[in-house]
This record gives structure tokens, sequence and C-alpha cells, in this order.
């Protein structure tokens, strides 16, 4: 985001406490939906281990979402990759 976009202030809760974060308009709803989805991680990890401190399960479910996140580029690199040989493939056939 360069420093000429205006950006707006939300409030989020992350562990339980209240966050100011800022963001563009109109991305309000997906910055509520990942602080959601960083929660709900943070409670799956709480439940899942012994981890009881709130920096561990953050890190912990930071770690849990990267790895999602690794996993879904992966299998779209590998989907990009296919679809780019199809297409060379049809195109050599002309």
């Amino acid at each position: 985001m360069s420093t000429s976009e205006k950006t707006i202030k939300v409030t989020a809760t992350v562990l339980g406490k209240a966050q100011q974060f800022t963001c563009t308009p109109g991305q309000e709803k997906e910055l509520i939906e990942a602080v959601e989805l960083l929660n709900h991680r943070v409670e799956q990890m709480r439940g899942r281990t012994t981890v009881r401190n709130d920096y561990n399960a953050l890190l912990m479910a930071a770690l849990h979402l990267c790895h999602d996140y690794n996993a879904v580029k992966t299998q779209s690199d590998a989907t990009n990759s296919a679809l780019k040989s199809l297409c060379d493939k049809l195109n050599n056939d002309e």
C-alpha cells in the first residue's frame, strides 16, 4: 500500500483485546474475517495442546496458517503449470 492511498482504522478483538488496524477502504470485511480466523486457530491450538500462553498459542496458530497457505500455493502452482502445459500443447497442435 503506498503512502498516498487512503486508509481507514478498524478495531478488532485479538486474543480478547481490542486492537486497531488500518486497511484500505473496502477491505474491512476481509480484515475482520482474518482476525476471526486467527482467533479460531488460536483457540484450536489451546484445545489441542497444552499451550496456554497467549504468545505461544498465537505463534502456533500463525505457523499452522502459514503451513496451510504454503500447501495451497504449492497446489495452485502445480495447477497453473499443468494448465500452461495444456495451453502450450493446444497451441502447438494448431
